[in-house]
């Protein structure tokens, strides 16, 4: 398993929140968060190692992290939480490091896909 870092700039808010995940000596993922975003930390605390098979396999409302976002976090578009699942993916060696992104379009701009 391989330590993951992630950087997530939340947006119109400015709050940039730094995600580290680190494999333990028994394979549970552990999330250390620092954040500008007081919901953010709040919901840090309640963050336990988790297996990164569960969590990234499970139903989006029995995820442990969008689950303690739905505690904390007041903003349902925050894109810290998908940050945390990738990051936990990546160093439960069940994805790998691939930048992702929301990008806002002009109206009149054009995108292909394929």
């Amino acid at each position: 398993m391989s330590d993951c870092r992630v950087l997530v700039d939340a947006g119109v808010c400015k709050m940039k929140t730094l995600i580290t995940a680190e494999a333990n000596e028994i394979g549970l993922i552990e999330l250390k968060i620092k954040s500008e975003c007081p919901n953010i930390l709040r919901m840090s605390w309640s963050l336990q190692p988790m297996s990164p098979y569960a969590e990234v396999e499970a139903e989006f409302h029995k995820s442990e992290i969008y689950r303690l976002a739905n505690e904390s976090i007041p903003h349902t578009a925050c894109p810290v939480p998908c940050g945390m699942v990738k990051a936990l993916e990546v160093a439960g060696d069940l994805g790998l490091k691939r930048e992702c992104s929301v990008r806002f379009l002009a109206d009149d701009e054009e995108v292909e896909i394929k």
